[in-house]
């Protein structure tokens, strides 16, 4: 039987905590979320899931979430202020240790690299996972490839479901291990749950390293149709997401599509892919039966809107 009986999510209500929430319960947590709103999960699937206040700008607040639970398992904002990321991470790590805290997991919802990239997104997410390790408070520090489920997003799934293109800021050499939400939240709920899992930091992917173009087979079977692979580059790619958000294709200075084109460049770059993550070196710390992309993409809707 676990240690942990009290779970509290930062991030609950969002696409990764959604998942995360279900997770937990199924592996029997009392699960709280922890926001700035205290309705944050109305209209959610989980519309009376308890709450509490917990803003990460505010260390006061969460010293009070985090006394009332036994562990955190959480997702965060990518922030391009590495000042502000910081802060984040003194001020989790500080009211953890404040109130003695039994365990952290930190998804990061993106690769982090063992060095700084001079990319503020990445960088600050380094930064996160320092202040959790000098925290002295346990840790197990989750660092996905890329989510599967990017492709029923409205920045991608359009050009799938209406012209057939899986188009994608990745070379047509660069492999990723593509990694669906429930997967991930299967893992972190494992990781929060176990008392063996102890002081980890572990790169974590799907169970098989894919090309854009073997990306688009299995669109294209379970889709019906025949879906192409369009290679864009990570510039071209940002310009469309802003155009798409904000109306204009100018990419401003750390901005999240500023921050996505240099990670997709430097990911591009490299002599070999880091998204190519071989799943047996995470298998026996996390022993989840791992989604393929066919299965996962057979699940998804790929109508002609």
């Amino acid at each position: 039987m676990s240690s942990i009986e009290k779970v509290l999510v930062l991030g609950a209500s969002g696409d990764q905590g959604i998942p995360l929430v279900a997770a937990l319960l199924d592996q029997g947590a009392t699960v709280i979320a922890g926001a700035r709103r205290l309705d944050a999960m109305h209209g959610t699937p989980y519309p009376v899931l308890p709450t509490l206040m917990a803003d990460i700008h505010n260390q006061t607040s969460l010293e009070e979430a985090f006394a009332q639970v036994d562990a955190v398992a959480m997702h965060l904002p990518f922030e391009h202020n590495l000042d502000v990321a910081t802060a984040f991470g003194q001020n989790i790590a500080q009211a953890a240790a404040n109130v003695g805290l039994k365990k952290i997991v930190f998804n990061t919802s993106c690769y982090v690299a063992e060095q700084d990239l001079g990319m503020t997104a990445h960088d600050g997410r380094r930064v996160i996972e320092q202040c959790l390790r000098d925290s002295g408070v346990d840790y197990v520090i989750l660092r996905p490839a890329v989510f599967m489920d990017n492709m029923i997003r409205a920045w991608l799934k359009p050009a799938i479901v209406n012209n057939d293109l899986f188009v994608y800021p990745a070379s047509e050499t660069l492999k990723i291990s593509w990694i669906c939400l429930e997967d991930l939240a299967a893992m972190s709920a494992h990781a929060t749950m176990s008392d063996s899992l102890s002081r980890e930091s572990i790169i974590v992917g799907g169970p098989e390293a894919l090309t854009g173009f073997d990306v688009a087979e299995r669109l294209s079977k379970a889709a019906g149709r025949r879906i192409s692979f369009n290679s864009i580059t990570p510039q071209f790619f940002a310009e469309n997401m802003s155009e798409m958000v904000t109306g204009s294709r100018e990419i401003a200075p750390n901005s999240v599509y500023h921050g996505m084109a240099k990670f997709y460049t430097w990911y591009n770059d490299q002599a070999k892919s880091p998204l190519d993550i071989d799943p047996v070196s995470f298998a026996d710390k996390l022993p989840i039966k791992l989604t393929s992309l066919s299965d996962w993409a057979e699940k998804q809707d790929w109508s002609v809107v």
